[in-house]
């Protein structure tokens, strides 16, 4: 029998039965659409994750000062730190595993323009904020080292502080008074979703370079002159987190004689440390939902054996007539064995089809901010033909192997339900 006739046969069998053929590739079809859905959800949520981290800045880690919990050089327990000016450039130098460290400084100050308002949370810091805390510029620029080295009174707004102060009028070149000094707005800041942050939203700030912020705004007593409220580190790699925190640490314990063991003494957010967390509950997920769906999947796979295996018994007497007129058992078997491939791959390749409709009419409706949607991935894909060729293949094997063995002169005693 020549493979144009084995494929007609086969069709021709499969249409006969329609209603088995159609609950078969069903069992096949939602295994994949299962797995695939699965997998896309568990990826949309580990890349709104990753956003949503991002958003505050890119592999961050914020050093406090604290009290500290331990005695050292005969200094008590309980005293509190400050971290200097100069703390960051010292910390730079002699942490090796670092390629930032940035001070910061801010406090909430009254602003107004011409037409408006309010009070906002300044900060200042060095050029290489806007990088490190993904500030991302609209219009205008952000503060450069020369506004810094020189002091300048420059600003850079958050949309929402323009849209307050300024409403839908230009505000690039425009004063602003901050408190009672005259700073220029030299840019206004991209809008970006952010739902995490240690000291508030950044489209709601107000940004100046640090020499302008400790000049214009220090902290006020009780906190002693030149002090800064926090650090911000940023490793070399995301390797190398814990060595950039641990020598970062080791040297302001220098500077301000506490034990560097003493970590209540700099408490510290690890963006980097929160961001592998993540991974591994999402990772934890997908291995979860990906095993349910490749259970639903080999459990069609059992469907399609049963009803082969019924379709066997069913037609016995049409085995025994072919194999006496001179049907070989081979081509029994591959016809049997192309019946269950063509189940198989026919209909997973519909439920893969409709799997991906599915998933991007989902991703047209709005997302909350720590779901990117379903992304099925090529590897979720890959990983779906593959586990359908071996459920076609375990399916096919068993049935198509019973038929061709089937004995001729009993075959045709057969009688069906009998």
């Amino acid at each position: 029998m020549s493979l144009r006739d084995l494929l007609r046969d086969t069709v021709q069998t499969l249409w006969a039965h329609r209603l088995r053929t159609f609950l078969t590739m069903f069992g096949i079809a939602w295994g994949i659409i299962s797995l695939t859905l699965l997998i896309g959800a568990c990826q949309g949520l580990a890349v709104g994750l990753e956003r949503q981290a991002k958003s505050m800045g890119t592999d961050i880690i914020i050093l406090w000062p604290a009290h500290t919990s331990m005695q050292v050089g005969g200094m008590r327990a309980g005293r509190k730190l400050y971290w200097k000016v100069g703390d960051a450039s010292v910390v730079a130098r002699q942490s090796p595993d670092c390629r930032y460290v940035l001070p910061e400084l801010e406090h909430n100050v009254g602003a107004r323009s011409l037409y408006n308002s309010g009070s906002y949370l300044t900060t200042g810091s060095l050029p290489a904020f806007a990088r490190v805390r993904d500030i991302q510029v609209a219009r205008g620029r952000f503060y450069n080292a020369l506004d810094n080295q020189t002091g300048v009174r420059v600003a850079f707004l958050g949309s929402r502080v323009k849209k307050q102060l300024f409403g839908s009028r230009p505000a690039l070149g425009k004063t602003i008074w901050l408190g009672n000094f005259p700073y220029r707005v030299i840019g206004i800041m991209r809008r970006k979703k952010q739902t995490s942050s240690y000291d508030g939203m950044d489209v709601q700030k107000i940004f100046v370079p640090f020499r302008a912020m400790a000049r214009d705004f220090p902290n006020p007593p009780p906190d002693p002159p030149g002090t800064v409220n926090h650090l911000i580190l940023v490793p070399r790699s995301v390797a190398l987190d814990s060595a950039c925190k641990r020598e970062a640490r080791a040297t302001l314990a220098s500077i301000h004689h506490f034990n560097p063991r003493d970590k209540e003494a700099t408490p510290a957010w690890d963006t980097i440390k929160d961001a592998r967390e993540n991974e591994m509950l999402v990772d934890g997920m997908q291995l979860f939902l990906g095993a349910v769906g490749i259970v639903t999947l080999f459990l069609g796979g059992i469907g399609v054996m049963n009803v082969m295996l019924v379709s066997v018994r069913e037609r016995t007497r049409e085995i025994g007539v072919r194999m006496a007129i001179g049907a070989k058992r081979s081509e029994v078997l591959r016809q049997f064995f192309l019946e269950t491939l063509l189940v198989a791959f026919i209909s997973g390749g519909t439920g893969l089809m409709f799997a991906y409709g599915i998933c991007w009419l989902v991703d047209l409706a709005p997302m909350p901010p720590f779901f990117a949607g379903l992304l099925p991935t090529w590897q979720s894909s890959l990983l779906a033909v593959g586990l359908l060729g071996a459920v076609a293949v375990l399916s096919g094997i068993y049935p198509a192997r019973r038929a061709a063995k089937i004995d001729p002169v009993e075959a045709l005693r057969f009688e069906a339900g009998g």
